[in-house]
């Protein structure tokens, strides 16, 4: 049977009440669902949850699906509006921001994020789904830490704007259909959209991140992982560039330089009381290390935070911390471990 008719077979299979047909249908799209709620939202858990509220949606609305978009469009629509309506939520729910009662005195302070890693192993996973013509973001540029950041600056109309036009190449009249709003309304919060993020995002001419994976990358991140589980700040600090910063989403503190991310580093060292062990792993296509903290009497490591780099040829420009070991799971490392 032609490939059409097969397609148009499961429609009619999953009308008729077939989950099994509407899984077919659907599953193909969950993974980039996924990336995309996180997008706007900020939030891997929230992410998911939101992808499996989009499917509960699309197959008890299933009989209102006409065919006349595509099925991805259609489950984009349903994702987008519910993620609108999370953040709307949120909005009067706002999360308390907790201080880090013996933090340093920080470079400057600076708006909370809530924010995130995204596991690159979730981004092996996507369908071979390009970005349609009118995308003005490759796909790695879109997830990494800086763009999201950038993004959530955004209200939440604009960000989704940007995020079905520019990212995924949403055409101006799809994206105001999906969001039931007009075509003037949408183009007025992308064009704003693009200017804030256009102010927010790192210079063009700084110098790019080595490719994934390639000896340049290996050489830095192995130092780093080497001088972080030595307690070698020293060693850490002749990694960065001159302007380095160090962030921990939501706290809304950055240490810039040098002198201030040194100070912070050995201050943190001498509350932990010893150095920390680190593993590799990646987030927002960029490398990253889950951290660990020694029990002296047990030996055993206990999840203490996951960070992530952001390169600039051979050095480290950024230094994301999230303190939040939840996340652990999500990146296939364990609560605990004993190293040798």
């Amino acid at each position: 049977m032609p490939g059409d008719a097969l397609g148009e077979a499961k429609l009619a299979r999953a009308r008729g009440g077939d989950e099994g047909a509407f899984h077919e249908l659907t599953e193909p799209h969950r993974r980039e669902l996924q990336l995309h709620c996180y997008r706007i939202l900020g939030s891997i858990q929230d992410a998911e949850d939101l992808v499996q509220e989009t499917l509960v949606a699309a197959w008890r609305g299933f009989d209102t699906f006409e065919g006349r978009a595509s099925m991805r469009s259609w489950l984009y629509r349903i994702a987008t509006n519910r993620c609108l309506n999370a953040l709307r939520a949120r909005s009067r729910r706002p999360k308390e921001v907790r201080s880090m009662s013996d933090a340093l005195e920080p470079t400057r302070l600076i708006e909370p994020v809530w924010l995130e890693p995204y596991p690159d192993v979730l981004l092996e996973e996507l369908a071979d789904a390009a970005p349609g013509p009118d995308a003005r973001y490759e796909a790695r540029e879109s997830i990494e830490l800086a763009f999201i950041v950038a993004l959530h600056a955004l209200p939440p109309r604009q960000r989704v704007a940007l995020v079905l036009c520019d990212v995924l190449g949403f055409r101006l009249a799809e994206a105001a259909e999906m969001l039931d709003a007009g075509e003037t309304s949408v183009k007025g919060a992308l064009q704003r959209a693009r200017a804030a993020l256009k102010e927010r995002l790192p210079d063009a001419d700084r110098e790019r991140a080595p490719r994934p994976g390639s000896a340049s990358e290996r050489r830095t991140v192995g130092r780093f992982a080497d001088a972080v589980g030595n307690g070698d700040v020293a060693e850490l600090l002749a990694l960065l560039t001159d302007d380095a910063r160090l962030t921990m989403p939501p706290l809304p503190l950055e240490y810039q330089g040098h002198d201030a991310i040194g100070a912070f580093l050995r201050h943190r060292e001498e509350v932990r009381g010893r150095p920390l062990r680190v593993v590799p792993t990646r987030a927002n296509t960029q490398p990253a290390f889950g951290c660990y903290l020694p029990d002296t009497q047990s030996g055993i490591a206990h999840a203490h935070a996951l960070f992530v780099l952001t390169l600039e040829g051979d050095r480290v420009s950024a230094i994301t911390w999230f303190g939040d070991n939840s996340v652990f799971p999500h990146f296939g490392l364990p609560r605990t471990r004993i190293f040798p």
